[in-house]
């Protein structure tokens, strides 16, 4: 909506500048990942030339991932802050350092175990050197015949798109079909047709998160490319497989996914805009004209406009999606929207203007 690929939208620059200017809350909600928000927000301010004075701020942006700083707390829904945990995608050691500044103390990558045991992965040789690079120590080795002194994962997240699938895949196979997610090990409840899923996921393995649901993304390339969510179809691909060979039916596996258009990644953006509200308006303005209306830019129909749509408002506000077509839909011709907004825009320049002239405001982006 900002950036195709490296490029200013046009009118981009423009629009969070008066935004800014005028001090309109507002924030960025991006299925983006793999690095860190202060790097996110320096590429953003950096592209688009905004003004020393109107850059957007770290607090301003929510990355696919942001929501899940909050499973690193003390406190947290629940809590893996002191958990072993593994995350996936990204370039090197990238999703790692943003785990890490979450909060989260002990955290392994994909890297870190094919580095430590490459017979996991006979097929990932040509990613030695690039492993080698930033693999560290495995907190504990993998030896399934002494599983209390064994790896053992607690929480799975997929941080953004995973570089080598081929590891990726049978990494978090072997996890999930595993006894209380110690690597190496397999349940002996898997296939079970006595129990509940046939056994599958029932033996303590960890929950495994994703953190963007997008199936496919636009880039530079003419047309969109596959996304996170091209990874997820194909590791739930081969965990269908690989469970109707073993019981006759193919069992679908347990997993959350964050992102747009899910309803907790909405929650926590009407949170974070709740509380941008706050600190420029006051807390007097905030409890005596409550939000209202939030209006939801995006040029993807099916993470944009359907998260939109679909958002059950925790303070009774009323969400409107404006879709551009700036980005996955382009609006061919005779091409209509698989999931229909409010309204279609040029691009974020005339969706900003339309919301300030359905709420009357006395002014005009240049």
């Amino acid at each position: 909506m900002l950036l195709r690929s490296s490029t200013p939208i046009p009118g981009a620059s423009e629009s969070l500048t008066y935004l800014q200017k005028h001090k309109i809350p507002f924030i960025l909600l991006t299925n983006g990942g793999g690095k860190t928000e202060k790097t996110r927000v320096d590429d953003i301010n950096q592209k688009l030339s905004l003004p020393d004075d109107l850059k957007i701020d770290v607090s301003q942006i929510i990355q696919s991932h942001t929501p899940i700083s909050e499973y690193a707390t003390s406190h947290g829904v629940p809590s893996y802050k002191h958990s072993t945990v593994l995350v996936a995608g990204g370039d090197y050691n990238k999703c790692r350092e943003v785990a890490e500044m979450y909060g989260f103390t002990n955290v392994i990558t994909p890297g870190d175990i094919y580095t430590a045991y490459p017979d996991i992965a006979p097929f990932s040789s040509n990613f030695t050197e690039y492993y080698s690079q930033f693999a560290r120590p495995l907190p504990r080795p993998i030896n399934p015949e002494d599983p209390e002194n064994s790896l053992k994962i607690d929480a799975v997240f997929v941080f953004s798109d995973p570089r080598d699938w081929g590891l990726d895949v049978q990494l978090l196979l072997d996890i999930m079909l595993s006894r209380e997610g110690i690597v190496g090990t397999y349940s002996s409840k898997n296939g079970k047709n006595d129990l509940e899923n046939y056994g599958y996921q029932s033996d303590g393995q960890p929950p495994l998160y994703y953190s963007n649901p997008d199936l496919l993304w636009a880039s530079a390339y003419p047309l969109s490319r596959l996304g996170q969510g091209g990874f997820r179809e194909a590791l739930d691909g081969v965990w269908k497989a690989v469970t109707k060979s073993a019981c006759g039916k193919e069992i679908e596996m347990k997993r959350t996914i964050i992102g747009k258009p899910h309803q907790l990644t909405y929650e926590y953006a009407e949170k974070i805009l709740m509380k941008h509200r706050e600190q420029g308006w006051g807390k007097d303005v905030q409890e005596s004209t409550p939000l209202k209306k939030v209006y939801m830019i995006g040029d993807n129909p099916e993470s944009d406009i359907m998260g939109a749509n679909n958002y059950k408002s925790q303070v009774g506000a009323e969400w409107i999606s404006l879709l551009t077509k700036t980005g996955v839909f382009r609006a061919r011709e005779g091409e209509k929207p698989m999931i229909e907004p409010k309204a279609i825009v040029d691009d974020v320049r005339e969706g900003v203007r339309l919301a300030l002239k359905q709420n009357r405001w006395g002014g005009d982006i240049d």
